[in-house]
């Protein structure tokens, strides 16, 4: 057993992944994983930074070392959880909790914060993280990294392959033979659902979709969420509750009175129909399957709207291929950190822009 840990926290600040994998020869098997929930404090601090923008050094700095302080917990909690040593894990791929990624600027530059020697330094374990900014010096984007995992991990010369992460933005890595790996967000995913399901039942999430189902697709709605001009000119990255009511003003009186259940079926809808646009591009001879994980998987309103858009592809979730569905982001890190120790690159020039392939990430010893 050759062991590698990953960790990452998302944008969705709901809380930190953690993926045990078995690395050999870059055969990649999942051993075990968990989750825990971010602290109610940092996510408050980490959402305030984010939205304004603005903070001070001080209260940057601190967030930091409390990241790293998370961090390193988490993976202690998980080595007493499961009967693990330091020594036995080769090293840890962190992604760190970005609070800003800047790549089209004057000056580019990322940020992810966790203090990555602290981790080191509280678990005794080698860690790799600052895994974007090395693409970015060859003149990339940074993002998105996982590509070049799915690629190792889910490709196959018989099947267009297409890998659906639906997390709060939904994103795609077409895995097809003999074509550049690409990858891309596609649109919404659960943000506008989880929002409108906040401001309506004061849950944080629909589980399962059972809301969304219980509602009725509302036409009108759907026409003009679908007319935005991110679904012509991809880049835009957030779609909020105020965009979100913006769009119901516009047909206020077209249509008849939206039930919020109704609103809610109507973004599942918009979540399908802005991944199906996407994949409507895609050109080749071969049969195609969707390889679908992330929060938005145990949908059932978006699965079911899949399979009826998409009736002529095998639509599968990754965990039906051993890589459960809410890992498999963590599990990306911990083969790029694999990849960082055996000095292997790791990023996909054909998605980021970088012009070249290489090797990803720093490392903080252990000592």
């Amino acid at each position: 057993m050759t062991y590698y840990l990953g960790i990452m926290s998302g944008t969705s600040l709901d809380g930190v992944d953690i993926a045990l994998t078995d690395i050999q020869s870059n055969q990649t098997k999942l051993i075990a994983a968990d989750f825990t929930p971010m602290p109610a404090n940092l996510r408050e601090k980490v959402t305030a930074l984010i939205q304004s923008g603005e903070t001070s050094l001080q209260a940057l700095g601190e967030l930091d070392h409390q990241f790293g302080l998370l961090y390193a917990d988490c993976i202690n909690d998980f080595l007493r959880k499961h009967q693990l040593k330091p020594e036995q894990i080769e090293a840890i791929g962190c992604h760190g909790q970005t609070v800003w990624h800047s790549p089209k600027g004057q000056f580019p530059f990322t940020m992810q914060i966790g203090d990555m020697n602290l981790l080191a330094a509280k678990t005794g374990i080698t860690v790799v993280g600052d895994l974007r900014r090395k693409d970015m010096a060859f003149g990339g984007q940074g993002a998105p990294l996982v590509p070049a995992f799915h690629q190792a991990v889910f490709f196959d010369p018989h099947w267009a392959t297409v890998v659906l992460n639906i997390g709060g933005i939904s994103n795609v890595s077409l895995l097809i033979p003999e074509q550049p790996v690409i990858g891309f967000d596609t649109g919404t995913g659960n943000t506008l659902l989880d929002q409108w399901i906040e401001k309506h039942q004061g849950k944080a999430y629909d589980k399962n979709g059972e809301w969304a189902v219980s509602g009725q697709v509302n036409p009108d709605l759907l026409a003009v969420l679908l007319d935005e001009d991110f679904f012509q000119l991809p880049g835009r990255e957030l779609f909020n509750l105020a965009w979100l009511e913006n769009k119901i003003q516009k047909i206020a009186g077209k249509t008849t009175a939206l039930l919020p259940q109704d609103v809610q079926a109507t973004l599942a809808e918009f979540t399908v129909q802005s991944i199906v646009l996407a994949l409507n591009n895609i050109q080749t001879t071969l049969p195609c399957r969707l390889l679908v994980c992330g929060g938005g998987a145990k949908n059932q309103a978006i699965m079911n709207g899949l399979k009826q858009a998409l009736p002529n592809w095998r639509i599968q979730l990754t965990t039906e291929l051993e890589l459960d569905i809410d890992y498999v982001e963590a599990a990306a890190f911990a083969w790029l950190a694999y990849r960082r120790m055996h000095n292997l690159p790791a990023n996909l020039p054909s998605v980021t822009g970088a012009t070249s392939a290489v090797s990803l990430g720093a490392i903080f010893p252990k000592e």
